[in-house]
């Protein structure tokens, strides 16, 4: 097994039903998932400043590292996923 990270993208104020659904999917997965990490705020580093990152559709609001057979199985994983803009399914790699 490899394991892969499940970053769900944007933000939007989650309703009772809203939390129901992300909680059935973390069920649905549970067998393969290593940990669970949920964000909030931060910040951009570059050459040129830092600034405050928003909190709306652009935003990482959670990861999800996960183990599985290859890409596609991890990519099978995030069906059902109640994500709000989108979900990047990254290889971790290996030391």
């Amino acid at each position: 097994m490899e394991k892969f990270v499940i970053m769900q993208l944007g933000f939007e104020k989650p309703s009772p039903e809203d939390m129901a659904k992300w909680g059935a999917w973390f069920g649905s997965i549970k067998g393969s998932i290593v940990e669970n990490i949920g964000l909030m705020g931060g910040k951009e580093i570059r050459a040129d400043g830092t600034t405050d990152l928003s909190w709306d559709g652009d935003c990482v609001t959670g990861m999800s590292i996960v183990e599985a057979e290859d890409l596609d199985a991890a990519v099978k994983l995030t069906e059902g996923c109640p994500y709000i803009n989108a979900v990047r399914v990254y290889k971790m790699r290996s030391h």
